[in-house]
């Protein structure tokens, strides 16, 4: 599957530090401490809408990941995929009478031009679920054959995952039995099913069912993938195991995350599936969280159609932490805008306030667990301090390289353009 065009990174003087963020299953900052390539898989979209801006606020904190890791001098293997086949597409593709296939290629295809919009570095890898169904197939034999996993004995043709032979169930969520299976019920799970040898099993394989697409599967069935181990699967077939970073939204910490590991630590007999497991909060728009089920969406596209600049949304969306459960709301995205205005006047400048105290604090801020708004504070000043001075100021504290160079490290570090660095 195409990814996305990369927007040009500007290289700094120096290099990065050591990136610091908190793993969901250590409950702590740890160091990421990645190797010459820095591994990272960060779960995409189901296409079966537009990009809102909960999505957006996820692969933006991913996205300082990247650039910062790239600043410390790492190569980035980064993954992501995209769910082409679920039951949220095949529902609403029945509910506008449109083939699926045409809605996800269209909601991809302006997936891909939200990002580039919003100069998100694109991966390495952009794997869709269709395409890898026969690399799922067989893995999903394995299970089967090593006795991990079974066929539902009614005739449906579907297949689980045993997690009672899974050591360590629930070390990466955290979470205790009874939050789990209330999450799983929550989350595209089916605890009361049937048959079922522990309500905890997930699904790896949904035989056919009249009216939904199909494809030939495990031991000569038809059926379609679960969610799941489609991305373990392209995980292990990209970067393989012990990665260094699992990211998505906090919603996915149970059960997709949980349930990937399960999977992908059950293929290979070793542990652990990522060293560190990173979760985004979430959007929120007049006091609920952001979520097509509620039909409380501001999407990215609707925003650019309606000429809003998308480094003020990206911008906006910086302002608070990634780890952080925040609103979004008019005076944020004119906060953001005002904001943005103010640093693209500073950095037309002829000379301005030391840029050199400003690049290590954006590096050791973003590098302290993707503090974004103390990087963002830290511009704020320098470019109070160097409107101030203005253009014509004879200020021997002035200096004529700091426009260009804090431009370059906001464009490299935060990812906001904020025009000809000269």
């Amino acid at each position: 599957m195409l990814s996305w065009p990369a927007p040009l990174l500007p290289t700094l003087p120096g290099t990065g530090p050591v990136l610091k963020i908190y793993d969901t299953s250590r409950g702590e900052v740890v160091d990421t401490s990645p190797g010459t390539t820095a591994r990272m898989y960060v779960c995409g979209i189901t296409p079966y809408d537009a990009t809102h801006l909960g999505h957006a606020a996820t692969y933006l904190a991913f996205d300082l990941v990247n650039r910062l890791w790239r600043d410390a001098g790492h190569a980035v293997h980064y993954v992501q995929n995209v769910t082409d086949i679920d039951d949220p597409l095949l529902e609403r593709a029945d509910r506008d009478n449109e083939d699926w296939i045409v809605l996800a290629m269209r909601e991809t295809a302006l997936f891909r031009e939200d990002m580039t919009a919003l100069r998100v570095l694109p991966p390495e890898d952009f794997v869709g679920a269709v395409e890898s169904i026969p690399r799922i197939v067989a893995h999903i034999e394995t299970l089967l054959d090593d006795g991990l996993a079974y066929v539902l004995d009614d005739g449906t043709g579907d297949i689980y995952h045993d997690v009672a032979q899974a050591p360590g169930f629930g070390g990466e969520s955290g979470y205790d039995e009874a939050t789990m299976l209330g999450f799983f019920a929550e989350r595209g799970g089916d605890p009361d099913r049937l048959g079922k040898r522990q309500p905890l099993d997930p699904m790896l394989w949904r035989g056919p069912r009249p009216g939904e697409p199909s494809w030939p599967g495990p031991r000569g069935t038809e059926g379609r993938p679960g969610w799941h181990i489609e991305c373990a699967t392209i995980a292990l077939n990209t970067i393989g195991m012990g990665f260094d970073v699992q990211g998505g939204g906090s919603d996915l910490v149970f059960p997709h995350h949980e349930y990937s590991a399960v999977h992908a630590e059950a293929l290979t007999a070793t542990k652990p599936f990522a060293r560190a497991y990173v979760h985004a909060a979430m959007i929120g728009l007049d006091g609920e969280k952001m979520s097509k089920s509620r039909g409380n969406l501001v999407f990215v596209s609707r925003l650019r159609g309606d000429g809003v600049d998308p480094m003020a949304i990206r911008l906006a969306l910086l302002s608070g932490h990634y780890r952080t459960d925040r609103a979004w709301t008019p005076d944020l995205l004119q906060t953001a805008q005002e904001r943005l205005d103010t640093w693209r006047r500073a950095v037309e400048l002829d000379a301005g306030a030391p840029a050199a105290p400003v690049l290590i604090g954006l590096r050791q801020r973003l590098a302290d667990d993707l503090d974004s708004p103390g990087a963002i504070a830290l511009i704020d000043r320098w470019a109070e301090q160097t409107l101030a001075g203005g253009p014509d100021a004879e200020d021997d504290a002035l200096d004529e390289e700091a426009p260009r160079i804090v431009c370059d490290a906001v464009d490299a570090l935060l990812g906001i353009s904020l025009g000809d660095c000269g």
